[in-house]
């Protein structure tokens, strides 16, 4: 179901897709997912660069019935409970310098020190000494950045929150596609300011940023196939110098559609494939190029006309 979890058939069709050569962007398209869905699940179970469909299978599968031994929401044997909820505190000050709100900090990192990794929203509350209220929204927060899950709490009904062995990966994989979706904003908003611009131009330097920056976080790598056809568009664009449809760009270079969109979303998604020239969208499906704003300045550009 889409918007769902990952069903092992979509795993399988994954694999096969990036056997041949299409585009995460592609894959989330029919598979009517998010394409940092794709993303994520692709880093997290590939071995020196090939994804293993069936061995994603079985981790998802085991962290689904995972379920944590309760363990006794206190500070460790030995460690006084004011110490404890003073590096809590600490520790979350330190988390909320670099952007967690103060709350979703505390929240963390209590769980964080628990022996467990787990906690309830009743141990967090009297650990922290917050309403539950704060707790819920808290949670909320952390859950939405994907770094805790809920899990069962054995011989009880309530929840327990955890932080799982994979919490890592999934808030560095979340970082990633922020990145990329801000260099993709950043495109939109050049193609709307217009390249020449001062906006544009700020614009232009802050999407090849943070484009770079997803990349090497990600280090994703395009395929060969991709990059190839992505310069193949580009060319096309330049030597039509006019916009062109998605159906012209077919039919002139004779690829397959799905080709072609992979080629247009790789190079949205990574503006740097293009550089030094920038692809815009002038209207839905139709597409041209001019040269990235920050590669002349505007007495350059004067000078040229």
């Amino acid at each position: 179901m889409p918007g769902g979890r990952l069903t092992h058939q979509d795993r399988r069709r994954i694999a096969t897709w990036l056997a041949e050569g299409l585009g995460y962007a592609e894959i989330a398209r029919r598979l009517g997912r998010p394409t940092s869905t794709i993303s994520r699940e692709v880093a997290r179970n590939s071995t020196f660069g090939d994804y293993l469909p069936d061995r994603a299978q079985q981790v998802a599968v085991q962290r689904a019935r995972r379920a944590r031994p309760a363990q006794a929401a206190e500070p460790p044997e030995g460690l006084p409970a004011e110490a404890a909820r003073g590096f809590v505190d600490q520790f979350a000050a330190l988390l909320a310098a670099i952007g967690l709100p103060r709350m979703a900090a505390r929240v963390f990192v209590c769980l964080l020190t628990s022996d467990g990794g787990s906690l309830t929203a009743a141990e967090l509350v009297r650990l922290l000494q917050v309403s539950p209220a704060s707790v819920s929204k808290a949670i909320g927060y952390l859950e939405a950045m994907d770094l805790v899950g809920r899990g069962p709490d054995p011989g009880g009904r309530r929840e327990r929150y955890v932080i799982d062995d994979d919490t890592w990966l999934r808030a560095w994989r979340t970082d990633t596609g922020a990145h990329a979706e801000l260099a993709r904003a950043a495109q939109r908003g050049v193609a709307l300011f217009g390249a020449g611009s001062p906006a544009g131009t700020r614009l232009g330097q802050m999407g090849q940023f943070f484009d770079w920056l997803s990349g090497e976080m990600s280090g994703s790598r395009l395929t060969d196939t991709v990059r190839g056809d992505a310069l193949t568009v580009l060319a096309a664009l330049v030597h039509a110098a006019r916009p062109l449809t998605v159906d012209e760009l077919v039919r002139a270079l004779g690829l397959p559609a799905d080709r072609v969109a992979d080629a247009l979303a790789a190079i949205e998604e990574h503006p740097v494939i293009a550089d030094p020239l920038t692809l815009l969208r002038t209207e839905p499906g139709t597409y041209t190029v001019t040269t990235r704003s920050d590669r002349l300045s505007p007495a350059q550009r004067a000078a040229l006309v």
